[in-house]
């Protein structure tokens, strides 16, 4: 499923129409249809609908709605919500159908008539706004909005939630809360925005008929769900052996966060590493060897609790290097992280306190041969960038994109929409995971499955996109069968790994 800004979806509703060559009015039925079929599902004759219709697309999207459920004896009313010179088009020719079918249309400016309706409707469809708002809704629709927001009823959105910018960046806007939105050929950029999703409700995307070949030529945006992960996570070969699936070398560790590095070097393992170091303080190394007894273990020098460089450590010698998790801010570290960037000769993942040491070498980064992977979250991708949490929060996206291309790194920004970004501008938003991986530790468990999943035989963009599709399900996994979210840990989670290959496959 690829996601759109509003130019992307009108250019490809442009394209379906004049290159492709299908009516508007045909995308139009298409659509509503479609959502009506999907309203029928949790709907009987004995509720009572109303359509909210405002000018455009979406207004006619709700009259084929209105036609559809009242040709199936469905007690439908709708309200207009724009003067009669504002539907035009194949808006007004929908209009014109459900009135010859026998609807009727009344003027949301009849106050009376729409509060004794509201006061006793079921369902009530929002088709009053779609993707082209510009600025706050305005009266009346703004003011019909807010009495939708009181109602009781179940509310439709058509596409998106009326007043709801489809675009990142925009945090100054009145919307209506829906509880589901059917939204029209693909998903919109808001729906994946700590601040926007909520508005959504529940959702799904509706097919209306645009050419499958139109989404890549608009959007380099997409959701990653289990058909991807299936179609791209690669098999073991009958004759495989150890040193096929990855010779990789995870770095961190300090005796005040001994945890993390085990967590990372266990949820590698599990994930399908062949071959695994850990490199740490001796005081770490006998703290966890016998928590992750399949790992092999380097010791390196310390000072005050914290790692140093040691020269003899051929990071080379490794096809990726995990560095970061539960190494400390400490400067004594900093030599120990620059011979990684420098030396390493496969992929580079870089976690938590390494965040610290790498804002220093961005420059370094851009100019790596292979592949520097970032996983961080909202916090630390505004303390690499110099913006503040709520920037990133409301354009992760776009300033996810740009740090991306900048410094030449792959960027896996976390949160309850994971973002995947290439350097080249693809991203992918992944659709697993839950509440229970708001927990110290998750991240590390994550920087494992990375680690694992670019040594095996696929793509560097989708091995980052399944890492994180594997996290989540595996956390939901648990969820489901054996834990709850408040008492999901993190060691649940690498447990849940090999649930996840054993149901997905």
């Amino acid at each position: 499923m690829f996601i759109v800004t509003a130019k992307e979806m009108y250019d490809i509703d442009h394209y379906t129409m004049h290159e492709a060559g299908l009516d508007g009015k045909i995308l139009m039925e298409n659509a509503g249809r479609a959502i009506s079929g999907r309203m029928e599902k949790f709907m009987d004759k004995s509720n009572k609908i109303t359509v909210f219709a405002g000018a455009g697309n979406n207004g006619g999207d709700g009259f084929v709605i209105a036609r559809t459920l009242y040709n199936r004896s469905y007690d439908v009313q709708v309200f207009q919500v724009v003067p009669d010179q504002k539907i035009t088009g194949d808006a007004h020719y929908h209009k014109l159908l459900y009135l010859n079918y026998g609807g009727r249309v009344f003027s949301s400016d009849d106050h009376g008539h729409l509060v004794s309706r509201l006061d006793e409707t079921d369902v009530i469809v929002d088709a009053m706004v779609g993707i082209g708002i510009s600025g706050k809704l305005r009266a009346p629709i703004s003011d019909i909005a807010e009495r939708i927001n009181q109602s009781d009823a179940t509310v439709i959105a058509v596409d998106v939630p009326s007043g709801l910018p489809a675009d990142e960046g925009i945090s100054n806007f009145q919307s209506v809360q829906a509880d589901y939105t059917y939204m029209v050929g693909a998903a919109k950029m808001t729906a994946f925005l700590e601040s926007t999703s909520p508005y959504y409700g529940g959702w799904e995307k509706v097919d209306i008929g645009f050419p499958a070949s139109s989404f890549p030529m608009c959007s380099s945006r997409e959701l990653w769900g289990e058909e991807q992960y299936r179609e791209t996570m690669p098999e073991r070969e009958k004759y495989a052996h150890k040193g096929k699936h990855g010779k990789g070398l995870i770095i961190g560790g300090s005796s005040k966060m001994p945890g993390s590095i085990a967590m990372a070097a266990k949820a590698s393992l599990k994930a399908g590493t062949g071959l695994l170091t850990v490199a740490s303080s001796e005081t770490v190394i006998r703290m966890i060897a016998s928590h992750c007894v399949e790992a092999m273990y380097q010791p390196v020098p310390e000072s005050d609790g914290y790692l140093t460089d040691d020269p003899d450590l051929s990071v080379s010698d490794y096809d990726a290097v995990a560095i970061g998790v539960g190494m400390g801010r400490s400067n004594r570290s900093a030599a120990a992280f620059r011979h990684a960037v420098q030396d390493t000769n496969g992929p580079l993942i870089v976690d938590a306190d390494g965040f610290y040491h790498v804002k220093p070498l961005l420059d370094q980064l851009a100019q790596r041969e292979h592949p520097t992977v970032l996983t961080p979250h909202p916090g630390e991708m505004a303390e690499l960038m110099d913006v503040s949490i709520p920037e990133v929060l409301k354009n992760p996206f776009r300033l996810s994109a740009e740090f991306a291309e900048k410094y030449n790194v792959y960027v896996i920004l976390k949160g309850r929409h994971t973002l995947i970004t290439a350097p080249d501008g693809r991203q992918a938003v992944n659709d697993t995971g839950n509440p229970g991986l708001a927990k110290g530790g998750s991240g590390d468990v994550l920087t494992g499955i990375v680690h694992a999943m670019v040594m095996q035989e696929q793509g560097i963009f989708q091995a980052l996109c399944n890492a994180c599709f594997v996290h989540g399900a595996a956390a939901d996994w648990m969820v489901e069968n054996s834990r709850a979210c408040h008492d999901l840990m993190a060691t649940d989670v690498i447990e849940g790994i090999s649930m996840v290959y054993r149901a997905i496959s």
